[in-house]
């Protein structure tokens, strides 16, 4: 199944400048999801990330890649109109940087959940290569 960006923010509470995912490419609702984001040099945070070397925030890498994994989980029926929250990132590993032109493929599966805690899995890349792995730990709660 795939999503565009209109139907992502039927799922999703962010929009401008926080609406980091363009695409969502497949998923299963509370097993996983793949996604992709167009990086160009027209995003706001390159402004100040930095003026003489664009590079894309590692914060923003793994924000975007907590949004494909969202997606995953809030597209459940009973997460519907609920938000993901943040609970933890552990083993975040940046393997080279990502740059204006490039297009990040993303992937997040959900490896466990408890009531409302659940993790996740998260890699980006940019062309088959790895450019940010993390797993992500994440509360659902009420919007």
């Amino acid at each position: 199944m795939e999503l565009n960006s209109n139907q992502i923010a039927e799922l999703l509470p962010h929009r401008y400048p926080f609406a980091l995912v363009d695409r969502i490419s497949d998923y299963e609702p509370g097993q996983w999801a793949r996604g992709i984001k167009c990086v160009s040099v027209n995003e706001l945070f390159f402004c100040g990330h930095f003026p003489q070397e664009h590079v894309m925030p590692g914060v923003l890498i793994l924000e975007a890649l907590a949004q494909v994994g969202a997606v995953a989980i809030l597209s459940l029926p009973e997460n519907r109109g609920k938000i993901a929250l943040f609970g933890g990132i552990k083993q975040a590993r940046f393997k080279r940087k990502v740059i204006p032109g490039d297009v990040m493929d993303m992937e997040c599966v959900l490896t466990g959940h408890r009531g409302k805690v659940g993790i996740g899995t998260c890699t980006a890349a940019v062309r088959g290569e790895v450019v940010c792995s993390a797993e992500l730990i994440f509360a659902v709660s009420e919007e």
